[in-house]
């Protein structure tokens, strides 16, 4: 039996308004490709280059519970601010975000990620003496490459120790793309 797209519409936003899902997601066209966004209750928990949803319901349900629904109201604030991002009308992120799993060293790393200001960059061994590891800047490139929210966790203003664009999950190309758009000047 196939659900007329109206009704299958109305249940998705009805269940993402009543706080029916674990998770809501949709995949939006950004300059830097489809994007899936991800969010729960709590906040966002997810920004992916791979904008499979299918793939990405199944670790989403891993992770947050298995009522994850393609449902874009969920995600309308996380839309409204990447597009101001992109359009230059935003350079700091309003939005709550949702780490649960996350362990608590890359809680840390991400938190201190999140202060890098719109238009600088760092590198992996400050990141890491900053939260309070200075010979981690390894394992901080690996929650880099793990960033599940990447642009709102800025790891594209981490670069390595002489300036070089090093180690981003979603393409070098993306990575110099997104610090052209903030005016970025690396070493």
């Amino acid at each position: 039996m196939t659900v007329p797209a109206q009704l299958d519409r109305r249940f998705r936003e009805a269940a993402a308004y009543e706080g029916l899902l674990d998770v809501g997601f949709d995949v939006v066209d950004s300059p830097v490709g489809a994007l899936l966004l991800a969010a729960t209750p709590r906040g966002v928990c997810r920004i992916s280059y791979d904008a499979d949803p299918e793939a990405q319901a199944e670790r989403l349900a891993r992770v947050y519970g298995p009522r994850v629904l393609r449902a874009p109201r969920a995600v309308d604030g996380a839309k409204r601010e990447l597009d101001e991002y992109f359009h230059g009308r935003r350079e700091a992120f309003d939005l709550s975000v949702d780490l649960t799993g996350a362990a608590e060293f890359t809680r840390d790393v991400l938190r201190e990620l999140a202060r890098v200001p719109f238009g600088e960059v760092t590198t992996y061994g400050q990141l890491a003496a900053r939260v309070g590891r200075p010979r981690a800047a390894r394992a901080v490139g690996t929650v880099m490459n793990r960033n599940p929210i990447p642009i709102v966790l800025p790891c594209h203003r981490v670069v390595g120790s002489t300036g070089s664009l090093v180690g981003y999950a979603g393409g070098l190309d993306r990575k110099e793309q997104l610090l052209k758009l903030e005016g970025a000047r690396l070493f």
